[in-house]
């Protein structure tokens, strides 16, 4: 791998860059080569080894960007419902309105659950699978991006929201836009794009808690909404608004990619599509090298609330620590010849779903889905092949391909 020699905001730049955002691994190492904890500039540092991100997510003193601080960096944020409707959502709120939040939706989450919902993936993959033999019974190629790895994570998010059939294509949409506010690098334009994104969304969501306020089901909408109905202080309507917003989008597009990125590595190497067709041990550490190897979120931020010493560094009060997940990820003190896919490492345990108290709340569901849909894909088309050339999305912070063309043979 080339890696670039230049200075930390250089490489920062050169990242979110659209050229850098197709392959930011070279200037994560450009990065690195000053430090595995570097000061980019005044206010700003770059964590990049394992255990400086590891550190930096589970520190007590570091916040989220929030309310308050987006008053301080961009006092217009309210003027875009985007930012609104994240921003009310449990994934950019601090302590003790966090906990507040997360404890609502975590009993959704949790091992036991994951697990009963193993026999709905299985079902809905078996689905999914039977609709690509269709589409491609005549040999001609096909996206699996848009046929398979997005079409699976929606669904079963949607049946956990209680978001009727009908309604999962037309999400896929609005969604990409929505996206576009957890970015971070946006136009105004682009933000324009967003705002209506979630307006449209808000609109659905509202008339969907209105139904599940008159007729609840067993959901996770009909759960929240009873939650916000017995007990106004628990949650508010904006943050009932955010969170399922958040679990809606987020719930989705992690694994999307991470379907993405699982397939074209095993199309890439036949051993290890071999193995993930008969060993479910296999499969379990692939998705965890799938999850380092190409994380599908590859930064998050963090602000110091006072004073830190972070590892042997200071960081004043009101700095801004750029976590990178992905490169923590490749750190070669943590992983040895990190560049290279081997999903047969030792102890990988990945960034990827962050850590600390905004531990990502869906990370059990999108492994157990994974775990789940790559051998059943692999061993339902044996000659499941590559037909042209994988495209990425023009996005840095959430990375995943926009274009996999694939033919089932």
């Amino acid at each position: 791998m080339t890696v670039y020699v230049m200075q930390p905001d250089e490489a920062i730049a050169a990242m979110v860059a659209p050229e850098g955002r197709l392959n930011p691994y070279p200037l994560y190492e450009a990065i690195r080569a000053h430090g595995d904890l570097v000061q980019v500039r005044e206010g700003l540092i770059a964590a990049v080894g394992y255990a400086e991100c590891s550190r930096a997510l589970r520190e007590p003193q570091f916040r989220v960007q929030d309310a308050s601080s987006y008053d301080i960096v961009y006092p217009e944020w309210r003027s875009h419902s985007s930012l609104r409707g994240f921003t009310n959502s449990m994934l950019f709120t601090n302590p003790p309105d966090h906990a507040r939040m997360r404890r609502l939706v975590t009993g959704a989450f949790t091992a036991r659950r994951v697990a009963e919902l193993r026999p709905a993936v299985e079902r809905m993959t078996d689905q999914l699978l039977d609709r690509l033999a269709e589409i491609g019974a005549d040999g001609s190629p096909m996206d699996l991006m848009n046929e398979f790895a997005f079409r699976l994570p929606v669904a079963v998010i949607s049946e956990m929201l209680g978001v009727p059939e009908g309604d999962q294509v037309w999400f896929r949409a609005v969604a990409a836009d929505v996206m576009i506010a957890l970015e971070g690098l946006t136009t105004l334009s682009e933000l324009a794009r967003a705002d209506a994104a979630v307006d449209e969304l808000s609109a659905y969501l509202g008339e969907l808690i209105d139904r599940r306020r008159r007729t609840p089901s067993d959901d996770l909408v009909s759960a929240l909404v009873q939650v916000r109905d017995s007990d106004g202080d628990r949650l508010s309507q904006d943050e009932l608004m955010g969170n399922l917003t958040l679990l809606l989008n987020a719930g989705f597009d992690t694994t999307t990619h991470l379907l993405g990125h699982g397939v074209l590595q095993a199309l890439e190497r036949p051993e290890f599509r071999a193995r993930l067709c008969v060993d479910p041990d296999f499969t379990v550490n692939y998705v965890e090298e799938t999850l380092r190897f190409e994380p599908p979120v590859q930064a998050t931020s963090r602000w110091a609330g006072a004073d830190v010493n972070l590892m042997g560094t200071e960081v004043p009060a009101g700095t801004k620590v750029l976590v990178l997940m992905a490169a923590g990820n490749r750190d070669p003190r943590r992983f040895p010849q990190p560049d290279r896919f081997d999903p047969e490492r030792p102890d990988i345990q990945p960034l990827s779903f962050a850590g600390g108290i905004h531990y990502c709340v869906g990370a059990p569901l999108a492994r157990m889905e994974a775990q789940v849909a790559l051998p059943m894909l692999l061993r339902r088309f044996p000659k499941l092949a590559v037909a042209g050339t994988p495209t990425f999305r023009a996005r840095w912070l959430a990375r995943g391909h926009n274009w996999l063309p694939v033919s089932i043979g």
